[in-house]
């Protein structure tokens, strides 16, 4: 049984929406109240008045769980509850979805559905079918948790609304389709806007349905917050002050590639007048002030057609989506020659092997060594709730498989679970960065052919951290644990 304390400051606690969504907006809005977690079988109640029980009995009816009523402040409550209800003119679904009426719930299970993504912070909604119910799971963090398990008899009336709103047919049952939809919810912030993309795909019981909240949290959209140790940040500061060159960023998808390049360009846009323009597929984020192209599904405006137009348009910055093909990579490169800084992507496992994989797609290694000036490779790692982080000792075997055999001995932190995490152990994710500068002597290298070793011992004479070394300072600072440092870092 976890030590509940007698009251929590309600602005840091991640409110888990499976258990706020399960009561009435009218119950919670009416009488103060909001459940926003449940750990042990008890699901716990930030309240202004602890002793009212009739309105702790109704809480406990919607959700099947004993409520435990915590004391919070009471402006930080009505913050709270503008979040997950906004103006509390949508009810939400849970009260009535048992009922099975399909129609009806459609449209405000869809509600529920974007809003507790958008309350949880998650990337992801997934609405899987089986012969019993409808699965439907976010992911958080990186890792996918189960939200709501509902009759599948919703499921047809589900999709079709959402279909609907995506600009998809709903006719087309059969054959995979993509669309889009903007989600605007209300907050006491006012109103906000998210680009979701929408996935079906015909399964044995029925479709599923995969949402992407695009550009869900602008406040990541800064250098500061990225996670990038000081010396890394003056790097990529380095870069963006240069008048020429070809930067490019490199991981598996999902290692938050896009959220630094866009952190980049606005600190560019910030710096100085310029006219920068983007090919991307999607746009993630919009930019105002950025010229940002999306490729059309139908080919009207193909990715190698737009690319091949930008240097028409007097760009002093180009950002291509991805190094896709030796094209792209062309474009790029001539781009760069003739006085751009240019922003890419490629996807390699390391910042030094990006030179082998330029060469392997057909480029002169003269032409890299002239061009490129920085690689940087990225992952993801979740963040340990600081409000209830456990401290342990680092063993032997973690340290050596850090590279820090040094460290062996000095106190680490695993997770726990608290009220402010919703007894996960994790809240929100930080990256973890390598960062290859090439200055005019590495450059001299490269054209010469020089290979990966040959190239990552003079980067580390130079001070070069890898992406594992950056880890283990973070799990040294308690940031993060070991486990998610090795998960991210092992390659494959």
């Amino acid at each position: 049984m976890i030590d509940v304390p007698t009251s929590i400051d309600l602005d840091q606690v991640r409110i888990d929406p499976a258990w706020a969504l399960r009561i009435p907006s009218s119950l919670a809005l009416r009488k103060r109240l909001l459940p926003f977690a449940s750990m042990q079988g008890r699901v716990y109640v930030a309240c202004l008045d602890p002793q009212d029980t009739a309105s702790l009995d109704a809480v406990t009816r919607f959700t099947g769980q004993q409520a435990v009523p915590v004391r919070v402040d009471g402006e930080a409550l009505q913050r709270a509850l503008a979040r997950v209800f906004g103006d509390g003119s949508r009810a939400t679904t849970s009260a009535r979805a048992e009922t099975h009426d399909a129609g009806d719930d459609a449209m405000a299970l869809s509600e529920e559905l974007l809003r507790a993504a958008v309350m949880r912070q998650a990337s992801d909604i997934h609405i899987d079918p089986s012969r019993e119910d409808m699965r439907i799971r976010l992911r958080v963090d990186g890792v996918l948790e189960e939200y709501r398990r509902l009759p599948i008899s919703l499921h047809p009336a589900l999709c079709s609304r959402l279909k609907v709103q995506a600009g998809m047919d709903i006719a087309e049952r059969r054959a995979p389709q993509d669309g889009a939809l903007t989600y605007r919810y209300s907050t006491a912030g006012g109103t906000h806007e998210i680009d979701v993309r929408v996935a079906s795909l015909p399964t044995k019981h029925g479709e599923r349905l995969t949402l992407r909240l695009l550009a869900a949290h602008d406040q990541w959209l800064t250098m500061e917050k990225l996670g990038m140790e000081a010396e890394d940040l003056a790097k990529l500061e380095w870069m963006i002050s240069q008048p020429h060159g070809l930067m490019l960023l490199t991981g598996p998808t999902g290692s938050g590639k896009t959220t630094t390049l866009y952190a980049a360009i606005r600190r560019l846009m910030a710096s100085a007048p310029l006219n920068i323009i983007s090919v991307e597929d999607p746009v993630e984020y919009e930019i105002p002030g950025v010229a940002q192209v999306e490729v059309d599904s139908a080919d009207k405006i193909s990715f190698g057609k737009a690319l091949r137009s930008l240097l028409r348009h007097d760009p002093d910055v180009l950002v291509i989506g991805e190094i896709r093909d030796i094209d792209s990579l062309d474009i790029a490169i001539k781009a760069s020659l003739t006085g751009h800084l240019v922003f890419s992507t490629l996807h390699t496992n390391n910042a030094v092997s990006v030179v082998t994989r330029l060469v392997d797609m057909g480029m002169p290694a003269h032409l890299i060594g002239a061009t490129l000036r920085l690689c940087i490779a990225q992952r993801l790692v979740r963040k340990l709730c600081q409000h209830c982080r456990k401290p342990v000792v680092l063993g032997e075997a973690q340290a050596q498989m850090l590279g820090r055999p040094e460290a062996a001995g000095r106190t680490v932190y695993e997770p726990g679970g608290c009220l402010y995490c919703a007894g996960r152990g994790y809240s929100g994710r930080m990256g973890l960065f390598e960062c290859a500068s090439f200055d005019s002597a590495l450059a001299s290298q490269i054209s010469k052919g020089a290979d990966e070793a040959g190239l990552l011992a003079a980067l580390q004479k130079n001070g070069f951290r890898t992406l594992l070394h950056d880890g283990a300072e973070k799990v040294l600072g308690g940031q993060t644990t070991v486990k998610e440092v090795l998960d991210a870092t092992t390659e494959s």
